[in-house]
C-alpha cells in the first residue's frame, strides 16, 4: 500500500525505475489526539481541482490544519498573510495521504488558504477569517529566548551566504570553471540550512534562488543556483550566464533585507515546523539524487539540511525538555545515527559525489532520515500545545 511507505524509502523506489509519485512522511502523531496539541483543528480536502476547508473561520492562537490529498496529483497546502507571506506550509502531499500543519494566528484578520495541485502556480485559494484578541506569541521567557536565538542564527547564515555567493559569482564571471565548481556546493550550504525561511517570503523568492530544471514551467525564466549548476557541469557558460549570476546576488540581497525587516515574523511553532521541512527536503527531493542533478553534490545539501534542522530543534529545546524530555533524547539519538552514516561519505573537507553512492547505501540513508523525521514530526505539536 502506498500509505505504508515512509517518505525516504518511497523516494528510493524511483531509483529502481518503479512508477511512484507523491511520497510524503508518515502523519505525525500528537499527544492528546490532534487538536489538543494545536488548538482548533480544521480538515482540508485537496483534490486536483478543489480545496475544501471544513471551516473558514478560527480564533487567534494555534490552529491545526489536517490536509488530506484526495486527488491524483502531489499537492501542497499554504496559509498566507497579507502580501503572500506564508505563515506555514506543507509540501509534497501524495495522493491518498495526509499531513498536519499548525499555524499560530497572532492577529485577527483575513488570511488565505491555498492548495497547489501539482505543486505549481498560485494555488486554489480561499479566504480564512480569524477573530479574537491579538496574541503576543513568544513574547517572554523560553519562547522569546528561542525566537531571538533563531533569528540570530538566520542572520548569521544569510551573511555567510552573501559572502560565499559573492565569491562564487566572481569565479563564474571570471570564467574560472574549476574554482566555481569547487565553490558551488560550499556556498549553497548556508541557504540549505535555512531554506524554509526563504520559502516564507512572497514573490517566488525561493524558486528564483533554488528552482530545479525539472520544475520550470513553460514560459517561466529559470534563474538561480541550479541554472548555474547546469552551465558549469553540462552546457558550458552561456551568453546570459553572467546575468543569471548577478540576479542570484540580487535575490540573496532581497533575502538578507527580508530577515532583517521589522515585520519579519518568526515564532517557535514555525521554527519547529521548519525543522521538519528541512528533513522533508532530504527525504522527498534529495535522497533520489534529483536535487543536484548535474553536479552530484547532494551530500553537501544533506548535511546542510540536517544541520539546519538540528539547530532549529536546539533553539526550542528548553521548551521541549520542559514538556516532553524523552522526545528530545530520542531526537538526539536519531541525529547522531544520521551523522555517523553521513560520516561514511566524507572526503577531505566535503563529501564524495552522490553518483558514487550505491542504491543500497541510499536506502540505508533514507531509513535513518525517516527514523529521525518520525521523532521531529512530533515537536511542532508539543511546542504549540500551551
Amino acid at each position: 500500500m502506498k500509505s505504508a511507505l515512509t517518505c525516504g524509502a518511497a523516494a528510493l523506489v524511483l531509483i529502481t525505475g518503479a512508477a511512484l509519485s507523491g511520497c510524503t512522511a508518515k502523519e505525525p502523531k500528537s499527544e492528546g489526539g490532534g487538536a489538543a496539541a494545536g488548538g482548533q483543528e480544521i480538515t482540508v480536502s485537496a483534490t486536483d481541482t478543489g480545496c475544501e476547508v471544513s471551516k473558514t473561520e478560527a480564533t487567534t492562537g494555534p490552529t491545526t490544519f489536517k490536509v488530506t490529498n484526495n486527488g491524483s496529483k502531489v499537492t501542497e497546502f499554504y496559509v498566507y498573510d497579507k502580501g503572500d507571506r506564508a505563515l506555514g506550509e506543507v509540501e509534497n502531499i501524495g495522493a491518498g495521504l495526509s499531513r498536519k500543519l499548525i499555524v499560530q494566528f497572532s492577529e485577527p484578520g483575513t488570511y488565505q488558504t491555498a492548495c497547489k495541485p501539482g505543486m505549481i502556480g498560485d494555488g486554489i485559494r480561499g479566504d480564512f477569517k480569524v477573530s479574537g484578541n491579538a496574541v503576543k506569541l513568544d513574547a517572554e521567557g523560553k519562547f522569546k529566548d528561542a525566537t531571538d536565538r533563531y533569528r540570530g542564527y538566520i542572520i548569521t547564515q544569510v551573511d555567510a551566504l552573501s559572502e560565499a555567493a559573492t565569491k562564487f559569482v566572481a569565479a563564474v564571471k571570471a570564467g574560472d570553471i574549476a574554482s566555481a565548481k569547487a565553490q558551488y556546493p560550499t556556498s549553497r550550504v548556508y541557504y540549505e540550512r535555512i531554506e524554509p525561511v526563504a520559502e516564507a517570503f512572497p514573490n517566488d523568492l525561493d524558486p528564483r534562488i533554488d528552482l530545479r530544471e525539472a520544475d520550470v514551467q513553460p514560459g517561466e525564466k529559470w534563474t538561480g543556483y541550479h541554472r548555474l549548476e547546469k552551465d558549469l557541469w553540462t552546457t558550458g557558460l552561456q551568453p546570459d550566464t553572467n546575468a543569471i549570476a548577478d540576479q542570484l546576488l540580487k535575490d540573496i540581497k532581497e533575502l538578507s533585507d527580508g530577515v532583517r525587516a521589522k515585520d519579519f515574523d518568526i515564532n517557535t511553532t514555525k521554527i519547529a515546523g521548519g525543522a521538519q521541512t528541512l528533513l522533508d527536503e532530504v527525504a522527498r527531493t534529495k535522497i533520489s539524487g534529483e536535487e543536484e542533478f548535474f553536479s552530484h553534490t547532494d551530500l553537501w545539501d544533506f548535511q546542510a539540511n540536517i544541520d539546519g534542522s538540528q539547530n532549529a530543534i536546539a533553539t526550542v529545546r528548553p521548551i521541549l525538555d520542559e514538556r516532553k524530555p524523552e522526545l528530545g533524547q530520542a531526537i538526539d539519538k536519531r541525529f547522531k545515527e544520521v551523522d555517523v552514516l553521513l560520516g561514511k561519505y566524507r572526503k577531505g573537507d566535503g563529501f564524495v559525489f552522490y553518483d558514487a553512492v550505491t542504491q543500497d547505501q541510499r536506502i540505508e540513508l533514507a531509513h535513518a532520515i525517516d527514523a529521525l523525521s518520525k521523532e521531529v514530526s512530533e515537536v511542532q505539536g508539543v511546542i504549540a500545545g500551551r
